[in-house]
């Protein structure tokens, strides 16, 4: 029976630093993306390990900056998903003075999602729109909440600074991604079907970062 040789790393940062030599290993020089937007992707490929992701990623030409003065300045962002609001540790934002919320279980949004017969995640852009105006929305999970927020914008009464949108899955995913990308919203994105709450949130944290 073969060995398996294990590497012995006693404190979790020596893991994500060995973590990211792979990673630049494997995607030796000249990457498909440089700088700050290879810093953005590195970590989204750290979070999944799918190094396919080189060849889905787009940005906005805005995005990053948009991103990273955003919050600098204090940033209200909203998720979609509880996941995604735990996948970004309060640790990176507080320096900052920012704030992260996810309304997917706040009665307002139960309570108009009855009403109204729509999805929670839908009727949780409705509500941060009209209430919080988030600087960021980040959308890992549900299509739905994605496409009302385009709506938002093409109506005027949401002007996000970034939306990371990379909601995952087979029904609606890669169009309501496509359909962001179709507009001039400072974006980062994934085409197709792959996204999730993890690896939105990890742009946010490599924003941080990046802000820092």
């Amino acid at each position: 029976m073969t060995e398996i040789q294990f590497q012995n790393f006693k404190k979790p940062e020596e893991i994500e630093e060995e973590s990211f030599r792979i990673i630049d290993s494997e995607v030796p020089i000249p990457r498909p993306f440089e700088g700050k937007k290879w810093e953005i992707v590195r970590r989204m490929i750290h979070t999944t390990a799918d190094f396919e992701l080189l060849d889905l990623v787009r940005f906005h030409e805005d995005s990053i900056d948009n991103g990273i003065r955003a919050l600098k300045n204090g940033a209200t962002i909203v998720t979609d998903t509880e996941m995604a609001k735990r996948g970004i540790p309060a640790r990176r934002l507080e320096p900052f003075g920012c704030n992260v919320r996810c309304l997917i279980n706040d009665k307002r949004v139960i309570e108009r999602a009855k009403n109204e017969e729509i999805t929670r995640a839908k009727a949780a852009v409705d509500v941060a729109v009209a209430e919080i105006k988030p600087d960021i929305y980040v959308v890992g999970n549900a299509p739905t909440a994605l496409i009302r927020l385009v709506d938002h914008v093409d109506s005027g009464s949401a002007v996000p600074l970034l939306v990371v949108g990379m909601p995952v899955g087979f029904v609606n995913a890669a169009e309501s991604k496509a359909l962001l990308m179709s507009r001039d919203i400072p974006f980062i994105s994934i085409e197709g079907r792959k996204g999730g709450s993890a690896i939105a949130a990890s742009v946010i944290n490599a924003l941080a970062i990046l802000a820092a």
